[in-house]
């Protein structure tokens, strides 16, 4: 398989003004895990696909999915990602906004070299994920200011935020490769499903990750009263004595390690930990299932790997 670290790393941001692209450069550099890109080569593989013929559109996602996270860093004031400064905190917001949006377009000009025959369809799929992307990250936004929020909300706002995004990279890869409809729907789910729990599994870490490992701070999501799966969970199911102590930190601001500690303690006294994993081995094991209507070769059990990898993985 191309190695795509490498394929990025080819990528020339050596351009002026040096204000626009060095902070690109920097992104890209900070690793990450290659997820998306890495997605649409194992769907390609599937099919005996030409890996030259998928590159661009992996190249094109890997590259949006960080200009998103340059805007979301800025949304969310995070000092930290892939245990470096952030592009806001380096530079400043409007450095992290319009490179961001130089990256946006970077993007698309990468998907524009996908085989014509092919390009018309991944551009449509790239613009519905881009879309949904976008009405997640809003839902995301609106539920920090509202005080009801259901947990089937908040499992649609992270398919939008974050499913759709690891699931049009496998239909993407697939359909270049030759799979057919049902195939491609079953790459979609199957994307869908693991995406669900490796956003999970983030909000887990976020709580009770190692910060040397994680490669951002913990209990960041605590501190701003994210409406995570565990503390929806939480309100769900605590007594009105655990509610009320709950709400009671979620309205203070000024103490951060006292609330995340405290906040922490009561998620163990509720067993929210637990309740979480177990959504996440659920939409686990559905994405698994998908499995069974592809190709069982060895791009197969990549796939298995890598979903068990995710949903243990500690950063």
């Amino acid at each position: 398989m191309i190695d795509i670290n490498k394929a990025i790393e080819s990528l020339d941001w050596s351009k002026e003004p040096k204000g626009l692209y060095e902070p690109i450069a920097y992104t890209l550099a900070s690793g990450g895990k290659r997820l998306r890109p890495t997605l649409a080569l194992i769907a390609s593989a599937l099919f005996g696909g030409n890996e030259e013929d998928v590159l661009p559109a992996a190249l094109a996602l890997e590259v949006f999915h960080n200009f998103t996270l340059l805007h979301d860093d800025v949304m969310d004031r995070a000092a930290v990602r892939r245990g470096r400064p952030t592009v806001h905190v380096k530079w400043d917001d409007n450095t992290a906004i319009l490179s961001g949006d130089q990256m946006l377009i970077e993007a698309y000009r990468l998907l524009s070299g996908v085989p014509a025959d092919k390009l018309p369809q991944v551009l449509k799929w790239f613009n519905e994920m881009a879309t949904g992307i976008c009405e997640g990250q809003q839902y995301d936004v609106d539920f920090e200011h509202m005080e009801e929020v259901s947990i089937a909300d908040y499992m649609k706002m992270i398919e939008l935020k974050t499913s759709v995004l690891l699931a049009n990279a496998l239909r993407t890869g697939g359909y270049i490769a030759g799979a057919n409809e049902a195939q491609q729907q079953a790459l979609y789910l199957f994307g869908l499903h693991i995406g669900l729990a490796f956003q999970i599994q983030d909000d887990i870490l976020d709580v009770y990750g190692d910060p040397k490992t994680f490669g951002k701070a913990i209990g960041g999501d605590i501190c701003c009263n994210k409406k995570t799966l565990l503390l929806l969970t939480a309100l769900q199911t605590a007594d009105a004595a655990s509610r009320d102590e709950l709400n009671q930190w979620l309205s203070v601001n000024d103490r951060p390690e006292e609330k995340i500690a405290a906040v922490t303690a009561l998620y163990n006294r509720l067993g929210v930990r637990e309740a979480a994993e177990a959504v996440m081995e659920e939409h686990t094991a559905l994405a698994l299932k998908q499995l069974e209507q592809l190709p069982q070769n060895a791009a197969c059990e990549q796939l298995r790997q890598l979903a068990a990898k995710l949903i243990t993985r500690k950063s």
